[in-house]
């Protein structure tokens, strides 16, 4: 039970690896706090926790939504009393070149991976200074190291998320708060259904995802979910402000 008696709260978490930590969270221990914006696919999380004796609550938010974003932090706060963990996880996908983008489809991936992070760390920062703990996980990629193509938009947003980490950290040190960035390789993911499911030759893209990774294969979320465990536990508590790669050697490169 490495995370007995910790709440955490999870921000897309009705599905992939966001529910995938949030179930490892509790199997672990923690009471976890499933927030999302697809209430189906939230509700059936909390169930599958409930179902292994886990203890947690859906908080529908738009992480883009200050309001929103307030209302669900007051009643976590209220209902829990304080705030252990939070995994920044909730995003979207960004595929193209930059002269392809829309602005408004660049402003939408901006908005919703990165200043997703910005407002619910902003609303959660002030309850961890006062508890003087607490373990921050955002959610990069590994294409924040590397360039990959059709991705402008996805890796300026990841690329920013792993400089706000670094920072918050300086910032947040002296009040015992622990800030680390996850960097996963291609996750096999609804996310990643998604944009295999747009591709004319699925079986192509796929063998060319698997190819770009020393492991030869796709993660799978629960990979990433030890990955944010580990960061959230106490066990990692010299980890701090590090992006922490689980990518199957996508950054390493092919050995030949």
């Amino acid at each position: 039970m490495r995370l007995k008696n910790k709440v955490a709260l999870v921000t897309g978490a009705g599905s992939g690896i966001g529910k995938e930590t949030a179930l490892t969270f509790a199997k672990e221990g923690a009471f976890v706090i499933i927030a999302d914006i697809n209430e189906v696919m939230s509700y059936e999380t909390v169930q599958e926790i409930e179902a292994i004796s886990g203890k947690s609550f859906f908080v529908k938010v738009n992480v883009t939504n200050e309001d929103s974003i307030k209302n669900m932090v007051k009643e976590v706060q209220e209902k829990c009393g304080k705030i252990d963990i939070l995994f920044n996880n909730a995003g979207i996908s960004g595929v193209g070149q930059l002269h392809e983008i829309e602005r408004e489809t660049w402003q939408k991936v901006l908005d919703v991976n990165v200043t997703g992070v910005f407002l619910v760390s902003k609303a959660v920062l002030p309850i961890m200074m006062d508890q003087n703990s607490g373990s921050i996980i955002n959610m990069s990629s590994c294409i924040a190291e590397i360039g990959l193509a059709n991705r402008a938009s996805y890796a300026a947003s990841k690329g920013a998320v792993l400089s706000l980490t670094k920072s918050m950290q300086v910032d947040y040190a002296k009040y015992n708060i622990r800030v680390n960035a996850l960097m996963p390789g291609t996750i096999y993911t609804p996310f990643v259904e998604d944009y295999l499911s747009r591709e004319p030759n699925r079986n192509a893209a796929i063998a060319k995802i698997k190819d770009r990774q020393l492991s030869g294969d796709l993660g799978k979320p629960i990979d990433v979910a030890y990955a944010a465990l580990y960061l959230a536990s106490d066990e990692s508590k010299f980890m701090m402000g590090t992006p922490f790669v689980i990518d199957g050697g996508v950054v390493n490169g092919k050995s030949s």
